[in-house]
Order: structure tokens, then C-alpha cells, then sequence
């Protein structure tokens, strides 16, 4: 499975699972890009998987990846300048 930044969003958690430990079997590197581009911070990470030893790590980095993910598509939201449609809506 080919994982890029952009397809990141698209996939189902357990696909990203899955994706994250192929990258950590055969691409570290490319896993250590996306996290860097998408920016995980590094701390924050080394932690959980530390305080996590017997969990799979595909699964602990992919839910850092969403919470990530989502932390980023709040903050484009917020600087929106487009109005919304129900935004339009209240002030008439």
C-alpha cells in the first residue's frame, strides 16, 4: 500500500495501522518524512511509545496521526475566510 501525505486523510484507522507498520518494516524513513510533515512532535510520541511497550505501534502512531490530523483541519477552519452557507443564513 502506497501512503503519502495526501491519502492519509482518506484511510480508515485500521488501514492506517496497517500502513504505519508496513512503513515501519520496509520505509522508516518515509514514516519519519510524514510524521515530520504533518508535524508530530517527536516528544510526544517517544512517550507514548515508551509508556506503551506492549502495544502495537502502528496503532499508537496512527492515533497520533488522526488526533494530528484533525488538530490541523480545525485550525484551517478557523481561518477561513469564505463565509459558511448557514453563516449567510443568520444575518438575513
Amino acid at each position: 500500500m502506497e501512503i503519502n501525505l495526501q491519502s492519509l486523510e482518506k484511510l480508515s484507522t485500521p488501514d492506517l495501522e496497517e500502513a504505519i507498520n508496513e512503513l515501519i518494516k520496509n520505509d522508516f524513513s518515509k514514516l519519519v518524512q510524514i510524521l515530520y510533515r504533518i508535524d508530530v512532535s517527536e516528544e510526544k510520541l517517544k512517550n507514548i511509545l515508551n509508556s506503551n511497550p506492549n502495544e502495537d505501534a502502528g496503532k499508537l502512531i496512527a492515533h497520533v496521526i488522526v488526533e494530528r490530523l484533525a488538530i490541523t483541519k480545525k485550525a484551517r477552519e478557523s481561518f477561513n475566510t469564505t463565509p459558511r452557507l448557514d453563516d449567510t443564513e443568520e444575518r438575513l
